[in-house]
């Protein structure tokens, strides 16, 4: 479990799965993704981002509001397919519901995630990706140090024809970090 100012980052439990498949399910949310996830795709998500917590010890975490005790998304680390061109890595990702947009919440857990990243995984290098249109995830990375690594790239599990198919890369090294946390 990691905490933040405003913000508990925790494992995943079962009641979490609904108000994450509504998330999943919106348009808004996921204007960026090729297509929303049914309510049973997004279980399967969550249960997977649980198991994978378990084993690891880290992934993307759910994310609650201290107090509330409400889902609003999840933010952390992962290990993408080694499809990705840019493979062996760590990525840091982030889906909130838009309820909790505009709040900061997506920065400042993901600085908690990173700083997991570096202090207690030892990484020396996170990246993280997105569609190139996706102006919001764009400046929470670069709110949080990243820089773009102007390495576009098509997406292994999009297909190419797909609008959505090309992203871009940023990234941040574990001494990059170091220097903007002074």
């Amino acid at each position: 479990m990691l905490k933040t100012e405003r913000l508990l980052l925790r494992q995943w439990s079962e009641n979490d799965f609904l108000p994450f498949a509504e998330m999943c399910g919106d348009k808004e949310v996921m204007e960026h993704f090729p297509k929303l996830q049914t309510q049973e795709e997004s279980f399967e998500m969550g249960r997977k981002i649980l198991s994978l917590i378990n084993e690891r010890g880290w992934g993307f975490w759910a994310v609650e509001v201290p107090n509330q005790h409400i889902f609003i998304g999840f933010v952390g680390l992962h290990t993408p397919t080694n499809k990705m061109p840019f493979s062996p890595c760590v990525e840091i990702g982030w889906r909130l519901s838009k309820h909790y947009w505009g709040k900061g919440y997506a920065t400042e857990a993901a600085k908690e995630a990173l700083k997991y990243a570096f202090n207690t995984l030892n990484l020396n290098e996170v990246v993280s990706f997105t569609t190139l249109a996706n102006d919001r995830s764009k400046a929470v990375m670069q709110k949080i140090g990243m820089h773009n690594s102007n390495q576009k790239f098509m997406h292994p599990d999009i297909e190419v024809s797909h609008p959505q198919c090309e992203h871009v890369l940023y990234k941040i090294s574990k001494s990059t970090w170091q220097q903007n946390a002074l």
